[in-house]
């Protein structure tokens, strides 16, 4: 298996998914889209997966890669291959497929839970995983509007479509699973991601979120495993 991540942000790659693909013997390269790197072909490829990141979908003006990264997934996924985006990774998916993708009232910060849907209960990513479970949050946009024929997996009070899948194993979801012990300390660097977590949360909040995420860290990071083995295994049979 060999697995292409489409990156936006340096600090937001795989994270602990990384520590899986070493073990698991699975090679995987990341393209750094806002470096200017250009999609590779994708002969050679079994696995593709989206990041986060600080921009937002629609700003297309700005960040001009994303309308070509929009159709690679696009692309990607009508070829029925497994696809895995994580927060804004997850957006694109949506928007890709003709979903809409907007700013949600109350911006999700910090450990946060949400709860899987009846489809999720049965979804083969989700098996072994309670109905309602912690993960980390950290964005202002969410998918609003699910693409037609998608099914919602996953929803919390302030952001309903926490997680989809569109076809057999294409997945979004919005929320962070992927998170190390240095996740908290990377993105608080980037200024947009401090500036939004002291918006939520207040002055200071960032060395509370560290705490938070040292305390929720193992339950993160069995949920992750989780996700990892059971996407695995439907990529293996596809």
């Amino acid at each position: 298996m060999r697995v292409l991540v489409l990156q936006h942000i340096a600090v937001e790659h795989p994270g602990i998914f990384r520590d899986f693909f070493a073990e698991d013997g699975i090679d995987w390269d990341a393209v750094e889209l806002d470096d200017g790197a250009a999609i590779p072909d994708f002969d050679g490829y079994d696995i593709l997966m989206a990041m986060g990141g600080p921009m937002d979908v629609w700003e297309d003006a700005v960040h001009p890669w994303l309308r070509p990264e929009k159709q690679a997934i696009r692309n990607w996924v009508e070829a029925d291959r497994p696809f895995l985006g994580f927060c804004l990774g997850h957006q694109l998916l949506a928007d890709a497929f003709g979903g809409q993708v907007g700013l949600i009232p109350v911006p999700e910060v910090g450990i946060m839970d949400i709860e899987l849907t009846d489809d999720g209960v049965c979804d083969p990513l989700f098996a072994g995983l309670p109905r309602r479970g912690q993960c980390m949050q950290w964005h202002s946009a969410g998918v609003l509007e699910p693409p037609s024929g998608a099914a919602v997996l996953a929803g919390s009070d302030a952001c309903p479509v926490q997680a989809i899948r569109l076809g057999r194993v294409a997945y979004g979801l919005q929320y962070h699973v992927e998170v190390t012990g240095d996740t908290a300390g990377e993105w608080g660097c980037v200024p947009a991601y401090a500036e939004s977590l002291e918006a939520v949360k207040g002055t200071g909040s960032l060395s509370r979120l560290s705490r938070d995420m040292a305390s929720a860290l193992p339950a993160l990071n069995r949920s992750a495993r989780t996700i990892y083995e059971n996407f695995m295994a439907l990529a293996r049979e596809g």
